[in-house]
């Protein structure tokens, strides 16, 4: 059947959806806090967004079992009441512990290390072969050894695998039914309660075809990867249409869909391959509800979801009657998608589906930006080799989609300085109203469909806007309803309370304001939502009736309409702070023309007043000559006509060629090798061009005493150089020698037959080599490796090395890191170049090394790939060595002085605890022992800086140990508040609480300790900042939901610490956020530090100004009862998202 691909533009203005018509949204406020408001708008949305999911999914289940009497689109657009908290922890459980599993696999749950079972699927005995027992006895394998159930060699492999750190990198395990021999794919994850294996079945029974299917299987992705990687920058939507079209050629779906997610979490498929007969669903919108909160977690922690056949029958888990809830199913590839699912892709044709994750970097997380559906008419199965090389796909997709939302975003933010230089040069030279008659206007500033300025009671209009009396209202309701904001922005007027906005119409839905004076505003106005949102591919007609309560894409995309009635785009952050600045500019244009008549100041006073002297240009030119001359890079330079005008001592050392000898020679005649005569001509062409080159290998000659053929090897950055005319005059070069590497490189790539001798030398000189063979299993390890890893060659051999070597032995720092070095694993041995990699992973004793990796094909006699050999070379050493020695030696000084203080401050803090521990043991009042409590809470926060003073590992992102301990909040508010008491009086601050007496007294489990700690910087620094006296500081903690989550009880607090005034200096907020580079007080280094603590604890910090005051928020979950969980390194601890 012929596929069809169709695209869609990207837009920069967003739909905005609510699914809550009894909630009105709230008015943005813009100011300087603009993302911080914004991203408290999306905790709110999306805490709103879980309940409406919970009450969608109760009302499902209560309409009956088939569901013919649930009103989809009715119970979008008006919702009842909302959840309780009985209906969020059903739905929760209900979506990740369901106890019903996918027909085509079973599963069987083990406790860890003995291989009990304590549940598993009823079709276990089908699929596996064994006789099927009585009802009353299925509970039969309940407690029996699950080994028994494969042959004894699979059982060994199970066996080896629990032994693993990271288990999952070891799928899938290849393993026998005893009874019938039948193979299957073993797929294995842990859980709160042990290790849940997965059983789907494999097409071969020849384990070899197994690892050269999985090896094919990437090279493919590889593939696909390579295209992503050639495409051209600057475009999302091309690579989103050349992502679904890998794809669908990797996987055979019908239809495959890039589905993005909006800031609002209502869904658009802006990009779509299918089948020529299939209806399109390019374009479509679809409410925050179609892809609950819930599920949206759980693709963050099973990247890749496949259902079969939505009409198959799902399968019952039988457990064993120990386990106090239904198994954890989170990370099973055969979880059961829920019944109203089931239903959906019925009712759209879609009988199976693959679904995967697109995860980009947000911050110190990831963040769920899309996914990549795939439909197929019929019951379709991909074996799981394949979906692993597509989740391999997938996060190649991210990276680059990562970089190219960067590029957007830096050009979006250069776009938008272009055109505010524009607009302050047009109020340098014109009246305010000059903005709006004149083009640019500031409709240019902003995505928007009319403006209006409103300045001395007139009014200016341009666009789509609101009649000059009706702009007048609105600045008049502004003065009333928000006489206090510099500034408004919403996406619908009505829900911001303005009380003509049913006069205005469809044509004016959402506004946004900057305040430039007590009574002047400039007005941005946006129409309806719907105006923008079309249809692709065939035209739908509006009179086409469909049943509007059944759940379809057709239905989903009319009840986003219904729900985005009288709303426009919301406005993003980026916009907002483009007004902002436009509002400060104009702020200052019109008070300059109010108080006096603008000064131009003549050029020659511009020169005097600003411009540097000559003599100051020439001592500059002559450092910057110097620099070059002595730099240890080599350098050199052109002229247009291609002759050396410039050669540095390090590139004279690496030629044999003296300065005064290349001046004036021929860089491509003279000097270049013959072999990149092509290379150096097009580098030249080009960079009179004005284009620059980056990483381009050029070879040159050796002169002087060097043999005749003798050459080296440089890569090479060029950048051009230019007169005051802008002109280009001259190429230059800076380069970086890679001589050395490239002929051992070179001598391995030539070898033939016997290489062993050097691979498998003890000679220091020899670098750490490595290779594989052809399905990416170890097949050398040299003694350099053996050294730099403290791996044997025994230990790695006929591992894989992306996973069990790379990933399980060698642990490597995250994801992203893993996926880059897969991908040019994989280039190479499917034959394609390669580039030098920085890439680091931590050894046997768990140091850090850091390296270079470079990695070139291998191939027999006959040319054939076999596999690949790859070097590391160590990063290379810092040229200011010496320098860098006396720092340390200043550095362990300093380490020596704090190691004094720390013991002579323990002695005293010891006294202390004793003389508390005799007042305890005395008689004292209940209001005594509170303040011992306190007291020795305080002391044990000092200790606790003094005994794990891992400052750098904080500062790295590297692993805090945290205490689990049982503590009530009550006595940690206690501790904080006493140290800043003295400070409260000094400044005279009023101290105002506002904390629940049941969220005082609740018991809690984690680091009271490192929390107390967190929590006391953050107070202090308010404290510190609030101004006096008759000040004021509030403390204020506020409750959420309370979470289930692999057998932990979860609470999600928010401490929010406020004082008036200005705030903090926006310094001390940019220390706490910045790296260490960036700290320039011993405030910001204690900010920076607990805000780093605080996301170790699964939490984070923002900081918010507002027009009267300023205040942290700090968000924590925290367990409020013991942990069940067992085994090493358990990935489901991960946090949810609220």
């Amino acid at each position: 059947m012929e596929l069809q691909q169709s695209s869609k533009t990207r837009r920069s203005g967003r739909p905005t959806t609510q699914n809550h018509h009894n909630n009105k949204k709230d008015s943005t406020f813009s100011s300087s806090s603009a993302a911080s408001n914004m991203k408290k708008d999306a905790s709110k949305v999306t805490m709103a967004q879980y309940n409406a999911d919970a009450k969608l999914m109760a009302e499902f289940e209560q309409s009956g079992v088939s569901g013919k009497s649930f009103d989809y689109s009715k119970s979008v657009l008006y919702p009842s009441q909302d959840a309780n908290e009985e209906e969020i922890t059903s739905y929760l459980s209900r979506i990740q512990r369901g106890g019903l599993v996918q027909p085509f696999g079973c599963m069987v749950a083990i406790q860890e290390p003995t291989f009990k079972i304590i549940g598993y699927s009823e079709n276990c005995f089908d699929m596996l072969g064994f006789k099927i027992v009585e009802p009353a006895k299925l509970k039969g394998l309940i407690g029996g050894d699950a080994r028994t159930l494969f042959t004894p060699s699979s059982g060994a492999s199970l066996t080896k695998a629990m032994a693993s750190r990271e288990i999952s990198l070891l799928n899938p395990i290849w393993v026998h039914s005893r009874s019938t021999h039948k193979p299957f794919y073993a797929i294995l994850h842990r859980i709160d309660v042990g290790i849940v294996i997965d059983l789907e079945p494999a097409n071969s029974s020849d384990p070899a075809l197994l690892l050269a299917g999985a090896v094919q299987s990437q090279k493919l992705a590889v593939r696909s990867i390579s295209r992503l990687q050639s495409l051209p920058g600057g475009d999302i939507g091309v690579l989103c249409d050349t992502a679904v079209e890998d794809v669908q050629k990797l996987t055979g779906y019908d239809r495959v869909m890039v589905y993005k997610f909006h800031d609002d979490n209502h869904g658009e498929v802006v990009s779509e391959i299918r089948r020529s007969d299939l209806e399109p669903y390019l374009g479509l919108h679809y409410p925050a509800t179609d892809i609950p909160q819930a599920a949206r977690f759980l693709f963050k922690q099973n990247r890749v979801r496949m259902i079969c056949d939505c009409n198959a029958k799902p399968v019952k888990i039988v457990q064993s009657e120990e386990l106090k809830q239904p198994l954890c199913l989170v990370n099973s590839t055969l979880r059961s998608p829920h019944d109203c699912h089931n239903k959906y892709m019925a009712n759209m044709g879609s009988i199976s589906s693959l679904v995967m994750a697109v995860l980009i970097n947000s911050g110190d997380s990831m963040k769920l930006w899309g996914l990549i559906v795939c439909h197929h008419t019929s019951p379709r199965c991909v074996p799981f080799p394949l979906r692993y090389a597509c989740e391999f796909f997938m996060q190649a997709f991210g990276l680059q989609l990562n970089m190219e939302l960067q590029l957007a975003s830096q050009l979006a933010e250069k776009k938008t300085l272009q055109m505010q230089t524009l607009l302050c040069d047009m109020l340098l030279r014109d009246v305010p109203f000059g903005i709006v008659t004149q083009s640019p206007s500031i409709m240019d500033l902003v995505k928007c469909d009319g403006v209006a300025l409103y300045y001395g009671g007139k009014c200016w209009l341009l666009g789509v806007t609101p009649t000059e009396a009706q702009v007048k209202d609105i600045a008049e309701w502004l003065l009333v309803a928000h006489k206090d904001s510099t500034g408004l922005s919403t996406d619908s007027l009505a829900d911001a309370g303005y009380p003509g906005a049913t006069l205005l119409g469809d044509a004016v839905c959402g506004m946004a304001t900057a305040r430039i004076t007590s009574k002047d505003f400039l007005f941005w106005f946006r129409s309806h939502t719907a105006k923008e949102v079309k249809w692709g591919g065939a035209k739908h007609h509006p009179d086409d009736k469909d049943d509007g309560g059944k759940m379809h894409p057709r239905s989903s995309f009319n009840a986003f309409l219904e729900v985005v009635k009288s709303r426009s785009f919301p406005w993003e952050v980026p916009e907002i702070n483009a007004i902002h600045s436009l509002q400060i500019i104009m702020r200052e244009s019109v008070q300059e023309i109010e108080n006096t008549s603008l000064k131009t100041m003549t050029s020659s006073q511009q020169n005097d007043a600003d411009g540097p002297s000559m003599d100051e240009l020439s001592s500059v030119a002559m450092e910057m000559v110097r620099l070059i001359e002595t730099a240890t890079a080599p350098i050199f330079g052109v002229d247009p006509s291609g002759l050396i005008n410039g050669w540095n001592e390090k590139i004279a050392d690496l030629t044999g060629l003296h300065a005064s000898e290349a001046i004036g020679k021929s860089l491509l005649n003279d000097i270049a090798h013959e072999d990149s005569h092509g290379t150096v001509e097009k580098v030249l062409h080009r960079a009179l061009l004005g284009e620059e080159d980056k990483n381009v290998e050029i070879k040159l000659q050796r002169f002087g005493k060097d043999p005749p053929e003798s050459v080296i090897y440089l890569v090479a950055n060029t950048c051009t150089s230019r007169d005051h005319k802008n002109d280009v005059v001259g190429v230059c070069f800076v380069a970086q020698d890679v001589t050395p590497e490239k002929a051992v490189m070179d001598k391995f790539i030539q070898l033939r037959g016997d290489y062993e001798a050097i691979v498998q030398s003890l000679n220091p000189l020899i670098p750490p080599i490595f290779a594989s063979d052809e399905n990416a299993c170890c097949s050398e390890w040299n003694a350099a490796m053996e050294r730099l890893t403290g791996w044997t060659r025994y230990e790695v051999m006929g591992k894989t090395l992306p996973g069990e070597v790379f990933g399980g032995l060698c642990r490597i720092r995250g994801q992203d890191a893993l996926t880059k070095f897969m991908i040019l694993f994989y280039q190479a041995i499917s034959g394609h170049g390669t580039k030098k990699l920085p890439f680091g992973f931590f050894n046997r004793t768990g140091e850090l090394v850091e390296v270079f990796l470079t990695a070139n094909k291998r191939t027999d006699e006959h040319g054939n790939i076999i596999g690949c050999f790859c070097f590391l070379q160590p990063t290379a050493v810092d040229p200011e060595a010496s320098d860098e020695r006396q720092d340390n030696k200043e550095s362990l000084s300093k380490l020596q002085e704090y190691a004094y203080i720390r013991r002579q401050m323990k002695n005293p803090l010891n006294g202390i605890q004793f003389t508390h521990k005799l007042l305890e043991a005395t008689c004292v009042s209940d209001n005594q022992k509170q303040l011992l409590e306190t007291s020795e809470a305080c002391e044990k926060q000092i200790l606790s800086v003094i005994d794990n003073m891992d400052f750098g590992g904080i500062e790295d992102g590297s692993v805090v140990e945290l205490n689990m301990e049982e503590f009530v909040l009550g006595n940690v508010v206690d501790a904080i508040v006493s140290q800043v008491m003295i400070l409260l009086k000094e400044k005279n601050l009023q101290l105002l609480h506002d904390i629940p007496d049941q969220i005082k007294t609740l018991p809690l489990y984690g680091d009271q300790i490192k929390l107390q700690r967190v929590l006391s910087d953050f107070l202090f620094s308010v404290v510190y900042h609030a101004p006096s006296p008759d000040g004021w500081v509030e403390i204020k903690v506020l409750p959420g939901l309370k979470l289930i989550q692999d057998g932990n009880e979860l609470i999600h607090l928010q401490f929010r610490m406020a004082h008036p005034g200005h705030g903090l200096p926006a310094t001390l907020i940019d220390n706490m956020s910045g790296g260490r580079n960036r700290w320039t007080t011993q405030e910001g280094i204690a900010l920076n530090v607990s805000q780093k603590l605080v996301n170790m604890m699964n939490g984070h910090v923002h900081y918010v100004r507002e027009e009267t005051k300023c205040y942290f928020l700090i968000d924590v979950e925290l367990k409020t009862s013991k942990s069940t969980q067992h085994g090493p390194n358990l990935e489901e601890a991960q946090e949810m998202e609220i």
